[in-house]
C-alpha cells in the first residue's frame, strides 16, 4: 500500500478531507527560504499606511458599528476592544455588535446599523458579506459603506468588492508562504509535511496560494493537505493526525494554518511518540499557542499584534469616512515567535505582548492626536 493510499484510507476513517499533494518544481538553495524568515525575527517597526490626518476633526459626529465573526472568539473579541479604545482616543462613537457567530445575528447587526444611521459598518474577520447580500444592498441604499476587515488577502480585493464596498486586507499569502519557508529551513530542504487547513474563509484560499508558491521552490519536499471544518476541530483533528503519523513514519513536519488547531495536533504527536521527529509551526500568535512554543510543543508561531490590528483597521475606515485615499495595504506586520523569544510574550503569554510598542506613538502622530 502506498503512502498516499494509506493516508487516504486514514482520512476516510477519521472523517477529514485530503486535498492532494502539491508538486514541487525546482530546487533552490536554502538561503531562499531563510531570507524570507529573517526579517520576521526583528521587532516590528511602524510604517505609516498613508499621510497624516486630523482624525479627531474629521471623525467628529461620525460613528462605526462593527460586527465580528463571533464575540466568543478571543481573537476577534480583542481586536474589537482595541478598535473601541482607539476610537475613544480619537473621540467618536464605536459600537461592537455582540454575537455568537450565527449569520442571523449578523443580519440583526446590519439592520441595527441601518436603522440607527451609523456612518460605516465593519464586518470583522469572517462576518461574511457573501451571506449578507440583501443587508449590504440596504446599507448601500442608505449610503452606509460596508467594509470587510481582516477577512481576505491582498490579492482578493476584487472578489470582496463583489459583496462589500471595501476591504482592509491582510497579507495572508505571505503568512502561508512563511510557514512553508520555516518548515523547509528546519528540515534542511527535506520536508515531508502535513498541512492542516480549514476551508470556507477567503483567508484560507490566500494562505494556500502562498504555501503553493513556496513549495514550488523545494524539489525534495512533500506535503499532504488535511482539511477540517471549524466545528470538527475538537473531534477530528487528533485522531486524523494520529492516523497519518502512524501511516507514514517519514512525516517530519506539521504546518497548522490557524494556530488554535494546534491544541488538537499536539496530543496526536505525543500519543504517537513522534515529538523528536515531528515539529509544528502555525499562524496567528494566539496566547495559549505561544505557551506551547514556550514549552517546546510548537516550534514556531507567526504572530499578529491584535492591538496593532485594531489601530490599522480603524485607520483605514476613518480615512474612508474622511474622504481620504484608502491604502491598499494597512501595513500590519508579522512577528516570529520561537523558543528564543516566546518568553517576551509573558508568562503566561498575554495578548499583544512581545511585539514592541512602536505603533502606539506611530498612530498618535499619524492621527495628529495631542
Amino acid at each position: 500500500m502506498t503512502w498516499k493510499t494509506s493516508l487516504l484510507t486514514a482520512a476516510a476513517l477519521a472523517g477529514f478531507t485530503v486535498i492532494g499533494a502539491v508538486a514541487s518544481a525546482s530546487a533552490d538553495d536554502l538561503s531562499y527560504f531563510s531570507s524570507k524568515i529573517e526579517p520576521l525575527t526583528k521587532k516590528p517597526s511602524f510604517e505609516a499606511p498613508g499621510p497624516a490626518f486630523d482624525a479627531a476633526a474629521c471623525m467628529k459626529g461620525k460613528s462605526i458599528l462593527s460586527i465580528p465573526v463571533s464575540s466568543a472568539n478571543p481573537f476577534t473579541a480583542n481586536i474589537e476592544k482595541a478598535m473601541q479604545a482607539a476610537a475613544k482616543k480619537v473621540g467618536f462613537k464605536f459600537t461592537t455588535w455582540e454575537n455568537q457567530g450565527q449569520s442571523s445575528q449578523w443580519v440583526q447587526g446590519m439592520d441595527t446599523a441601518v436603522n440607527q444611521k451609523y456612518d460605516l459598518i465593519d464586518l470583522l474577520a469572517g462576518s461574511d458579506p457573501r451571506v449578507l447580500v440583501p443587508q449590504v444592498q440596504a446599507a448601500r441604499a442608505a449610503k452606509i459603506p460596508v467594509i470587510a476587515s481582516h477577512y481576505s488577502g491582498m490579492e482578493q480585493t476584487a472578489e470582496v468588492m463583489k459583496y462589500a464596498d471595501g476591504d482592509v486586507p491582510i497579507d495572508y499569502a505571505k503568512a502561508g508562504g512563511l510557514l512553508v519557508d520555516w518548515a523547509v529551513t528546519q528540515t534542511k530542504g527535506h520536508m515531508n509535511a502535513l498541512i492542516l487547513i480549514s476551508t470556507g474563509p477567503l483567508s484560507t484560499d490566500s494562505m494556500m496560494s502562498g504555501m503553493k508558491a513556496e513549495l514550488a521552490h523545494c524539489a525534495d519536499c512533500k506535503s499532504k493537505v488535511m482539511n477540517f471544518a471549524v466545528p470538527d476541530w475538537g473531534t477530528r483533528i487528533t485522531p486524523a493526525v494520529q492516523s497519518a503519523l502512524l501511516a507514514d513514519p517519514t512525516i517530519n513536519y506539521i504546518i497548522v494554518m490557524y494556530d488554535s488547531m494546534s491544541q488538537f495536533v499536539v496530543p496526536a504527536v505525543t500519543i504517537t511518540g513522534a515529538q523528536s521527529r515531528v515539529k509544528v509551526d502555525a499562524f496567528n500568535g494566539t496566547p495559549f499557542v505561544l505557551g506551547l512554543v514556550q514549552n517546546g510543543q510548537v516550534e514556531m508561531d507567526i504572530g499578529e499584534n491584535l492591538d496593532w490590528i485594531g489601530h490599522a483597521l480603524l485607520d483605514s475606515e476613518m480615512r474612508r469616512l474622511c474622504g481620504l485615499p484608502v491604502p491598499k495595504d494597512p501595513k500590519i506586520p508579522f512577528y516570529l515567535f520561537n523558543k528564543d523569544n516566546a518568553k517576551d510574550a509573558g508568562t503566561p503569554p498575554q495578548l499583544s505582548k512581545g511585539y514592541g510598542d512602536a505603533y502606539v506613538q506611530g498612530y498618535n502622530d499619524l492621527w495628529k492626536l495631542k
